[in-house]
């Protein structure tokens, strides 16, 4: 009898352990593996990218999610986000995200953009328009607008289409990690289902590199 409520106790605990467990994703299912990795901008941490678009309506929902996400995040991983450049329909708001980059007030606008877009109804895609809403967050107008015409940053453009070419990503919001696993909300199946494939593919880059999760 004291063995089988040994037996009985130990079944239990290995079935709380495993609920309490990561998940286990599969590839080709829950994720995808790119033929030909893309390169990493910091090769000495874990890279998460995200491609967006402004104009996308599940990106503006699923920002607040990324945002919650990154904040949990130990030392050895980072988030770039690369706007979508399907077309040349929308380089108006791709030229004016990586406006706010070079201007260094992306962490003020970025959320702002999605808001005015989708919640206030706002145009914005002139270079007059742009350059009005960077005025908000203390930007002089002639600056913004040379900036948003400037060599720097066509050249972010073309690098962004460039990692989105290597990406093959189909739809937005998607998510690379380490350059060469791509994960997208259909695969996933959902937003949240996708940061938890994110952290599987998180920790498995980490058992390739033969490091742990720092500290936090």
């Amino acid at each position: 009898m004291r063995i089988l409520i040994a037996l009985l106790g130990l079944a239990f605990s290995l079935s709380v352990a495993a609920q309490g467990a990561p998940a286990a994703f599969v590839e080709g299912k829950h994720y995808a593996v790119l033929e030909q990795p893309v390169r990493t901008a910091d090769t000495g941490k874990i890279e998460v990218a995200e491609v967006f678009a402004y104009s996308c309506g599940y990106c503006f929902k699923f920002e607040p999610l990324l945002q919650a996400w990154e904040k949990k995040q130990g030392k050895d991983v980072y988030l770039v986000q690369t706007h979508a450049a399907w077309s040349s329909q929308v380089e108006p708001l791709v030229r004016g995200y990586y406006t706010s980059v070079a201007l260094g007030i992306k962490d003020k606008t970025h959320m702002a953009i999605f808001n005015a877009m989708h919640l206030e109804h706002k145009q914005i895609n002139t270079p007059d328009q742009w350059a009005t809403f960077f005025t908000v967050y203390g930007v002089d107008k002639a600056k913004a607008l040379s900036t948003y015409n400037s060599f720097g940053v066509t050249s972010q453009i073309k690098q962004a289409e460039a990692r989105i070419r290597g990406y093959k990503v189909t739809s937005t919001p998607e998510m690379v990690v380490q350059g060469k696993y791509r994960v997208s909300t259909t695969m996933a199946g959902g937003h949240a289902e996708m940061l938890k494939v994110v952290d599987f593919l998180v920790a498995k880059a980490r058992a390739e590199r033969g490091t742990k999760a720092p500290a936090q």
